[in-house]
């Protein structure tokens, strides 16, 4: 993913506020952060305040109110006629000096111009139903299609210009050096994916603005049809909507299967009455997808989307070839979770059941963050003040609220634009997975905060998989505070939810991608692809990644009907996390080797942006490639967790340890010290 001078992406945000952390000094230059010297000098780490948590955003600090929303919207439609009409003439003949300061003009409105983005966007995820903010973001997304179009003429000229033009224009003007690695990323490397003239970009704006509508169009549908699938009746007679939170509360912590089974398949056959529906939609931003990109030259939407992510289809292939060759690694966890739960096979509506002594206790949202925090205590201080900032800022939409329209799941939105803390929205229920989420969530956040003052704007970005690495790296921190601090039967719990989700990274979030990519090629030869078509694909695709320990349903499956991500404007998403995941666990084995070390790397990784492409930055500060041996070794990670847990739970009849890390060294050593890939 890149950030053009004027653009939207699908994490973005921008704040009015502007604040600096104790230890964490704003600095211009890439890299400039100073990590505390963590194991060698005092430092005070300040706990959460619970009087001091907030729960809701304000977005006053975005917009006093609608009525100013809507005078910047019409500020920035005048400023854009402007831009066109100063800098078009120059572009003609164009010097380094135009070039600085069109640069300049342009990030200046990408600013003011995210500002609003961000209220309409989160204020439409609070309430999907909000007509002011339906309408305020989609004229939003009119507002990026015509400045696209009136500015083309300069994505024209910097796309087309030769090496030597380049370096005249750098000699002409100093300050553009500051940029370089920008107009590379941006430009320079497009030359051959580039419009041919204005009515080409033209075109290609109109059909992005498409593709935005029908992103915001299945967000609604989502929220509002697919994943409300109407009541059912507990064993004990009480009435149970399903939607999207109740559905996962229900799977996660009902002991009694009758019960779970119920809500799966309400669910399960609901889906399949709304895929024709979906599917249509679906059908229309495969072919938008497919269009655009093959008039910028490529062969397909996934080839564009490679180029993207600066990655191979060989290194994308040697993954998915990993990851399903060894996909048995989990048969040993799927083992684990069956005789836990006292089955003799598992189905479906049993693999997220908490496998706690009384499943379903609810984490108090401040005794969640409480643990989130606690878990930094190994990272440099800026971690725990970046933290502070967002838990009682207002930083956090915590809690939720399907029934007055609120959208499901969680994300975090970058507010680098004004340098302040990010917004993450949540939908808080008090399980475990919720704690995971929150410091998944927040991962991001403490990386884009870091950017933000470390970069020029232009360079707070990243692609995908990059900026998944922060998040995931969270979840292997509050996992092991959790492990090192818990006794065994909470770790054991927090521990297999935990390998549950590296089946998801491994083979759920692959498979997502590969599903995208096929029924793209399916609509592309048949024009369009029904319901009953796109859930045969999953489910083929189901088995081919899937365990073959667990009982499936007979009928195909329409699970992909409610997956926001296949919906985005940036297509094939998820196999991002996967790589991520890989990454992440290559880099947790340094942390836990080297602390010191990896925090002064780690710090400096997380502030550099764009201003490196990812292969220089994983090598420069870590020695990381994306090859083959990276998804080896991550699965060989995996099998030493599945054998750490089963180490946990083995004969409950011996001592009970004051932490589960003291059991796990006492019978299976330090799980870190194995030398993985060896």
């Amino acid at each position: 993913m890149k950030r053009e001078v004027f653009t939207w992406v699908a994490v973005l945000g921008i704040s009015l506020l502007f604040f600096v952390f104790t230890g964490c000094a704003a600095s211009a230059e890439a890299g400039a952060w100073t990590p505390s010297e963590i194991l060698n000098e005092e430092y005070t780490f300040e706990e959460l305040n619970p009087n001091e948590i907030t729960t809701e955003w304000n977005d006053s600090y975005l917009f006093s109110g609608r009525e100013a929303a809507q005078e910047e919207l019409e500020r920035l439609k005048q400023r854009s006629v402007e831009i066109n009409e100063t800098f078009r003439p120059e572009f003609k003949v164009l010097s380094g000096p135009s070039l600085l300061n069109y640069i300049e003009t342009e990030k200046e409105f990408s600013r003011s111009f995210d500002v609003l983005y961000i209220y309409a966007y989160t204020g439409l995820n609070k309430n999907v139903n909000d007509q002011f903010f339906s309408s305020l973001l989609e004229d939003a997304q009119d507002l990026a299609t015509e400045h696209g179009k009136s500015t083309s003429f300069a994505t024209l000229k910097l796309t087309s210009l030769s090496t030597e033009e380049w370096e005249q224009l750098f000699s002409e003007e100093p300050g553009l050096e500051e940029y370089r690695p920008y107009f590379e990323a941006v430009y320079i490397r497009f030359a051959e994916h580039r419009p041919e003239d204005e009515i080409q970009a033209a075109y290609l704006a109109d059909i992005e603005n498409q593709r935005m509508k029908l992103q915001t169009e299945a967000f609604s549908k989502i929220t509002n049809n697919v994943t409300r699938a109407g009541n059912i009746t507990l064993e004990s007679g009480e009435e149970y909507a399903v939607n999207s939170q109740s559905f996962y509360t229900l799977l996660s912590t009902d002991q009694s299967r009758e019960n779970r089974k119920r809500c799966y398949d309400q669910r399960f056959y609901h889906l399949i009455d709304e895929s024709d529906s979906m599917a249509a939609l679906y059908s229309e931003k495969s072919r938008l997808d497919d269009l655009a990109a093959k008039e910028l030259n490529y062969n397909d939407s996934y080839e564009a989307c490679l180029y993207d992510l600066y990655l191979t289809d060989s290194q994308v292939d040697e993954m998915n070839s990993v990851f399903k060759e060894r996909k048995d690694i989990f048969e040993g966890y799927n083992d684990f979770r069956k005789t836990k739960l006292g089955l003799e096979t598992l189905k479906p509506y049993d693999l997220s059941l908490e496998l706690t002594e009384e499943p379903g206790e609810e984490y108090t949202y401040v005794d969640a963050l409480k643990g989130v925090q606690k878990s930094y205590a190994g990272m440099d201080p800026c971690f725990n003040d970046i933290f502070l900032e967002m838990a009682t800022g207002n930083f956090i939409d915590v809690y939720p609220d399907p029934e007055y329209g609120k959208q499901p799941g969680g994300y975090c939105y970058e507010l680098c634009a004004l340098q302040a803390p990010a917004l993450i929205f949540m939908n808080y229920n008090g399980l475990i997975s919720d704690q995971k989420t929150l410091t998944h969530e927040l991962g991001h956040g403490i990386n884009f905060y870091l950017m933000g003052n470390s970069v020029d704007y232009l360079y707070c970005t990243g692609q995908i998989y990059e900026m998944e690495i922060p998040s995931t790296f969270n979840e292997e921190l509050f996992v092991d505070y959790v492990v090192e601090n818990s006794d065994r039967d909470t770790a054991v719990a927090v521990f297999a939810q935990h390998i549950g989700e590296y089946q998801n990274y491994f083979a759920f979030q692959p498979m997502i991608t590969e599903f995208e990519w096929k029924a793209h090629q399916l609509c592309a030869e048949n024009g369009n692809a029904s319901g009953a078509e796109l859930n045969a694909l999953w489910t083929e695709l189901f088995m081919e990644y899937g365990s073959d320990s667990i009982e499936y349903y007979a009928e195909d499956s329409a699970t992909w009907t409610y997956i926001n991500h296949i919906y985005l404007t940036n297509n094939y998403y998820t196999f991002n996390y996967a790589v991520s995941k890989a990454i992440t666990l290559a880099l947790f084995k340094q942390y836990k080797e080297d602390p010191e070390t990896f925090n002064e790397n780690y710090i400096v990784y997380l502030s550099a942006g764009t201003t490196l492409t990812p292969e220089e930055k994983l090598i420069k500060y870590f020695g990381i490639e994306i090859n083959r041996q990276l998804f080896e070794d991550a699965m060989d990670v995996v099998e030493l967790r599945i054998a750490q847990l089963e180490e946990l739970e083995k004969d409950r009849n011996r001592p009970k340890f004051e932490s589960a890390t003291e059991s796990m060294n006492v019978y299976s050593g330090s799980f870190w010290k194995v030398p993985v890939g060896e």
